[in-house]
């Protein structure tokens, strides 16, 4: 076993350190990105209801949302390193059960052995990578991260339509079985012992399981209320539940000495800003579902050129992501990810110009401009993040950016759902209930219209928190450079 401290890691080992982590990463988005498309599918194969066939999805968002902070809590109590093994193990055996499935309801089951699998990976990726690069490379190696994630989104529909039109839906999961055993030997091997810390520290039993019931039911009230309406009762008490389980669990939190989530951290006002920027940022990302109904009911576009024009934000992002990470080691995180807050801003208001008639060409710039903000702003945004975050705490920082992702998502995807739907209906003069498959082309282009134009609020929101954070820490480099001196002569 490896026990040489991350700062003895050479350049190569930290890159290929980067590369096994970075394949974890990129097995998860592209199997949720795979298993998003082929949900149709698994409707005629299984012989099962669409409402049923979701729980292929909810299984996994329910896994991972729930038990997020619990597993980035295990990672400041003992070796990152093994338990992001244990996670890659996890996930790839559930890979192969996946494909083993009988009938749908096995595969919902092996679905949530995937999301225990992927809450390690997701949970501890970030840590690792603050943990094994010198502060210098560590936005660098961010951004490479954000590429891997961007890689996975985008190549995701058109191999998961590859493999069902030349092979059987088993390849959907069993193509993670050579990317996972890969990443496992290499992250075994050139990822050194990272152990806590501080090693004398407990987990929080009633916390962790407040934390997961809490999360769980906001991730389900959330998820249903998309599916099924806000006003239905179970999704009104499920909300309703997880705001008093929310209170409750800081009411926790505050009264003993080594809580879940130490709530100190957010004292520090540039770490409460960083995560609500990221919150905010994903509730409008969540919404770029509903530009296929644009692209499909408006401009009347084939199903490839709609996938292909799908493709080009996260593309966008990708290639932008190192270059923002470089910069932020070079100028400072917060600095670019303002610009990249501007930018997606920008986008928003770009796509909110979209009309009938439009063609491809004119359509790409708008999207591309929105992956770029995107590119620049998430890599310097998770670097500002963890750098404000003290050493015995990183698994939990890491827990908390990626939960503010997992959220934001969450959050975004029925809520802005319904301002599209509401905003059409409004347009197009229809009566509540309406399908919007049914509203008029103006109605549609209207709706979109509006949609972002209220994403734009959302950013300009997060460009605001980010202009304050960007003061805020240069005020207080202003202030250690006046101290330092007093401080040498005492």
């Amino acid at each position: 076993m490896q026990t040489n401290p991350p700062s003895s890691l050479n350049s190569s080992a930290r890159w290929l350190a980067l590369a096994g982590v970075g394949m974890g990463v990129l097995m998860a988005t592209l199997d949720s990105s795979i298993v998003n498309i082929t949900l149709p599918a698994f409707v005629e194969i299984f012989k099962a209801s669409f409402a049923t066939v979701q729980w292929v999805i909810l299984a996994y968002i329910l896994v991972i949302t729930s038990l997020l902070l619990g597993a980035a809590r295990l990672g400041d109590m003992f070796n990152k390193k093994y338990l992001y093994l244990i996670g890659l193990a996890l996930f790839t055996f559930g890979s192969v059960l996946c494909a083993l499935s009988s009938n749908i309801y096995w595969l919902i089951v092996c679905r949530a052995v995937q999301g225990l699998g992927a809450v390690f990976t997701q949970a501890l990726g970030i840590a690792i990578i603050t943990q094994i690069f010198p502060a210098q490379e560590r936005g660098r190696a961010l951004g490479m991260m954000g590429s891997i994630v961007s890689i996975g989104v985008a190549l995701g529909p058109p191999l998961g339509g590859l493999i069902l039109s030349v092979a059987s839906w088993h390849w959907i999961f069993l193509v993670n079985l050579p990317i996972g055993l890969a990443a496992l030997l290499i992250v075994y091997r050139f990822i050194p012992g990272l152990p806590p810390a501080r090693p004398d520290q407990q987990f929080d039993r009633w916390g962790g399981l407040l934390l997961f019931l809490t999360l769980g039911l906001y991730a389900f009230g959330m998820t249903n209320g998309q599916q099924a309406g806000f006003n239905q009762p179970v999704v009104a008490l499920c909300l309703a539940a997880a705001g008093v389980g929310l209170l409750t669990f800081l009411l926790l939190e505050s009264r003993i000495s080594q809580p879940m989530v130490d709530l100190r951290l957010f004292r520090n006002i540039l770490f409460s800003m960083n995560l609500m920027m990221a919150f905010l940022v994903f509730i409008v990302m969540a919404g770029m579902f509903i530009l296929p109904f644009y692209l499909q009911l408006v401009l009347k576009l084939s199903s490839t050129m709609i996938g292909l024009l799908m493709m080009v934000h996260p593309i966008g992002m990708g290639i932008v992501a190192p270059l923002a990470g470089s910069l932020s080691d070079r100028f400072g995180s917060r600095l670019i990810s303002l610009f990249g807050l501007i930018t997606i801003a920008a986008g928003c208001l770009a796509l909110s110009t979209v009309r009938e008639g439009m063609t491809p060409l004119q359509f790409f710039p708008r999207t591309l401009l929105f992956g770029i903000g995107m590119g620049l702003f998430q890599a310097p945004n998770n670097n500002a993040v963890m750098s404000t975050v003290p050493p015995e705490r990183l698994g939990i920082g890491s827990g908390l950016l990626v939960l503010s992702r997992t959220l934001g998502q969450t959050t975004g995807l029925p809520l802005m759902g319904a301002l599209f739907t509401s905003s059409v209906l409004m347009v197009g003069g229809l009566p509540s209930g309406t399908d919007i498959t049914l509203a008029g082309v103006a109605a549609l282009v209207g709706g979109l219209q509006r949609t972002y134009h209220i994403a734009a609020v959302f950013i300009l929101t997060s460009t605001l928190i980010a202009v304050v954070a960007l003061w805020v820490d240069q005020r207080r480099k202003k202030m250690q450079t006046l101290t330092e001196p007093l401080a040498r002569v005492d």
